[in-house]
């Protein structure tokens, strides 16, 4: 302190001096009386300077000392009166050294405070966040009932005999009200759902108009019971739609009962035996009833995408899904496969290109739709392009025979290729999926304004968007068997090559397991259809024969099986497989007696590991492999894991199977 007045009180006067002395110098040889006149002055000059500086130099240091005084002891003072709880400890030890009467108040502890360790006065207090630098603690803390938020500040006091530690100072807000005013203001946010029965007209097809009468006054009484206790508004708007407010309170408290009404509803049953079954879309997290209405109409249609019996939640980021355990039942018409078929020949004409794209690794299924989208376009005088891996697929045996066809001469091409020949006025349809992140390539989605989609899978929470047409049946079996539907109403069966027939077979035959599964009248009558146009059951049959090498490594897979749940088949081999032949193998599962559900969990050979899942039960496998990051249907469906092990993909695999039988 002392060095700094110093330079404060004493300006460098040693060239004012310095000059002085020159002067007497030159002076020296004009006159001696002068010089000594000089002399005197300039002494006296001196040290009436030193003493005027000293003087100074006491007088701001007294000043300087009363101010930090004065400072210090209105610091002390407020620190001890301050409104809110302060409170010193040290976070090594935990030992608590000081705190203000307000802490005392908000501990009540006001005996032997300071004998006491952080631990035992504010037990579970987190006290890391400061050694971590930051200045406020990342969660509320509760003590006496009364909420807190915390400030704080870590120093390093030192004193006469050195560094004393590290201290820590915290200041207590308390938040009771604003946090119980926030809770309030979240309790009652406003919610919309809409409800809708699924089968409504498979309802009303069966039995007299008292019996039909009766189902829905059965409808009417399960929903309002569900809702009797939520303090909401329901209101019937349509012959199978309702329309639900509530807060999001009661929200919570119908999530929490794992909406029974979707069981509550599956429990009504007409005299043919026909259960009625209800979607619920919700809207939450919006700042407007039209937004949230909105939000619930999307949810709607999520859910019935995905083959309804569930709820939908559509919150401000994604979508949530609850229910859709049951099998889904055929719910198509041939009026909406004619207006489909009428649209998607419309925008085919219109096009300068045709772009048709299916899923990454192309299986059967995706090949055939595409064979006969190909079909629809050349009808229609437009040479389409099929854009496919040929290294990377599973249909190697049909895209050899189409290639053969001077039809398909260069109408194979590469996702890179596509994107680089695509022009504005081209038209993209995707076939076998809705997800733009499984598609051959996501550029090429980009790329194109118009896109058309036709696929049976399960609608995931990300979904291709703002197509032109989207012809999306979950209750299809493939999307072979849609675009079969589509070709009579475009092309007669004289117009159809019998490979792409045979395309096209081979993909239904694929995706129902043999006509065994997920197979439906529309089915058959698909199937009837490509017949017609000669389509051959024995060559598809041999277009579904594998070699040897690939039968020895199916029945290995096969040895690594085990039984879980009773009726779950899960093969973990820990060598690399080949997708085709894993898939195989958790078909070939679902043949052994007892079993309903398969999977098959392999390594890559990049470090990844892959699930092949398959269903004929109760178990929705979709759901289980959505849990961990996949898709499909409710029959077929998987998913890639990245930086785990086998031995680990089973152990997720097993708990997204509990997690879904048990909920």
């Amino acid at each position: 302190m002392s060095k700094k007045v110093n330079k404060l009180t004493e300006p460098n006067m040693r060239l004012y001096f310095l000059l002085a002395a020159v002067f007497c110098a030159v002076t020296l040889w004009i006159e001696p009386i002068f010089r000594l006149v000089e002399a005197g002055v300039m002494a006296l000059t001196y040290v009436y300077f030193r003493r005027t500086a000293q003087k100074r130099r006491e007088g701001i240091q007294r000043y300087v000392e009363d101010m930090t005084d004065d400072v210090a002891s209105a610091g002390k003072s407020s620190m001890l009166s301050a409104p809110f709880a302060m409170m010193v400890f040290r976070p090594d030890t935990q030992e608590v050294l000081w705190s203000n009467e307000s802490f005392l108040q908000l501990t009540g502890m006001r005996e032997n405070l300071f004998d006491n360790r952080l631990e035992d006065t504010l037990p579970g207090f987190p006290a890391q966040w400061l050694l971590e630098g930051k200045s406020e603690c990342p969660e509320t803390v509760v003590v006496n009932n009364r909420h807190f938020r915390v400030f704080g500040s870590l120093t390093h006091p030192s004193g006469r005999s050195g560094a004393r530690g590290l201290l820590a100072l915290t200041y207590w807000m308390d938040v009771t009200e604003q946090d119980e005013l926030r809770k309030k203001s979240e309790e009652n946010r406003p919610i919309v759902a809409v409800l809708m029965l699924d089968n409504y007209e498979e309802l009303m097809k069966a039995g007299t108009e008292a019996a039909r009468s009766s189902v829905l006054a059965q409808i009417d009484e399960k929903i309002s019971a569900w809702v009797s206790g939520t303090q909401g508004l329901l209101c019937k708007y349509d012959r199978n739609r309702y329309l639900l407010l509530l807060t999001e309170k009661h929200y919570n408290t119908l999530l929490e009962g794992k909406f029974s009404v979707l069981d509550a509803v599956r429990s009504v049953v007409t005299e043919d035996g026909v259960a009625a079954t209800l979607s619920i879309g919700v809207g939450k997290d919006a700042d407007d009833y039209e937004t949230l209405f909105k939000n619930a109409g999307l949810s709607i249609e999520m859910a019935l995408s995905r083959g309804g019996d569930q709820v939908v939640v559509r919150n401000r980021l994604d979508f949530e899904f609850y229910g859709g355990k049951t099998k889904s039942t055929e719910k198509r018409t041939k009026v909406k496969s004619r207006v489909m078929a009428n649209a998607l020949g419309e925008l085919i004409s219109d096009a300068s290109q045709v772009f048709i794209m299916g899923h990454k690794h192309a299986d059967f299924d995706a090949v055939g739709a595409a064979a006969g989208v190909c079909c629809i376009a050349r009808k229609r005088g437009k040479k389409a392009q099929i854009v496919i891996d040929m290294d990377d697929n599973a249909a190697g045996p049909i895209l050899k025979r189409l290639a053969a066809l001077p039809e398909y001469k260069d109408a194979f091409i590469s996702g890179s290729d596509a994107f680089i020949k695509a022009q504005p006025g081209a038209l993209l349809v995707v076939v076998d999926t809705n997800r733009p992140d499984f598609v051959e390539s996501e550029q090429l989605l980009d790329t194109c304004n118009r896109v058309a989609v036709i696929d049976h899978h399960r609608r995931a929470a990300d979904y291709i968007e703002n197509a032109v047409v989207s012809l999306h049946e979950p209750y299809a079996s493939s999307a072979s068997e849609l675009v079969s539907e589509l070709l009579q109403y475009l092309v007669p069966t004289s117009s159809i090559l019998t490979a792409e027939a045979e395309a096209m077979l081979s993909g239904i035959y694929l995706d129902t397991k043999g006509f065994s599964t997920r197979t439906g009248v529309r089915t058959f009558e698909a199937a009837a259809f490509l017949r017609r146009a000669g389509a051959d059951t024995s060559e598809v049959k041999k277009l579904l024969q594998t070699d040897m090498e690939h039968t020895v490594a199916r029945y290995k897979i096969l040895q690594t099986a085990s039984i879980y749940r009773a009726d779950i088949a899960i093969a973990a081999p820990t060598e690399p497989q080949d997708r085709i032949v894993a898939a195989q193998a958790a078909d070939e599962l679902l043949n052994i007696a007892g079993v309903t559900a398969s999977m098959v969990i392999y390594p890559m050979g990049d470090g990844d590991v892959f699930i092949s899942a398959r269903s004929i039960g109760e178990l929705n496998v979709q759901l289980v492999m959505e849990a961990l990051g996949g898709g499909g249907s409710r029959s077929s469906a998987a998913v890639q894991l990245h930086d785990v092990s086998v031995a680990q993909a089973v152990q997720m695999a097993r708990k997204a199977i509990d997690d879904n039988l048990e909920n």
